[in-house]
């Protein structure tokens, strides 16, 4: 059996190069990284609050907020009230074009590379990653607590 540090390391090294193409994506496709990432957030159709996406996607507060001030800017989202304080992004029509076009090539790109990768590996493959990640969030966790003052 391979050492865990460097099937760990080969994992890491994977991923940061899976969060590359993304920001390689975003810059030949014109759109804005933090945008693109926006719109594969409200992809799924369902409403958002800006707390929401910036807790499930690790999106900086400041950044979602700027980002969605700007699209708001120009015509690509409203926004709703929420509960408490909280506002819901709204894709405008014109904005839902606009991101199904900026995301579109990403999609299909992703759907070819899970069916390639579920035939050779199986889905166990996805749950094994997540198991991962939630494991090294939970180490992460542990070892970066404060002692109770």
């Amino acid at each position: 059996m391979e050492d865990p540090a460097a099937l760990a390391r080969r994992l890491i090294l994977a991923t940061t190069r899976m969060d590359g193409a993304y920001y390689y994506f975003a810059r030949r496709s014109g759109v804005p990284e933090n945008l693109l990432a926006l719109f594969y957030a409200l992809a799924d159709g369902k409403p958002h609050s800006q707390k929401e996406i910036c807790e499930d996607w690790l999106i900086p507060k400041t950044t979602v907020n700027t980002v969605v001030r700007e699209q708001v800017a120009a015509g690509h989202m409203t926004l709703r009230a929420g509960e408490g304080r909280e506002k819901i992004i709204c894709l405008t029509e014109t904005g839902r074009a606009y991101a199904d076009r900026a995301i579109s090539a990403l999609c299909a790109a992703e759907r070819a590379a899970a069916e390639r990768t579920m035939a050779k590996h199986g889905a166990q493959f996805v749950a094994a990653v997540e198991d991962f990640t939630d494991a090294l969030w939970n180490e992460y966790e542990a070892r970066l607590e404060r002692p109770k003052e």
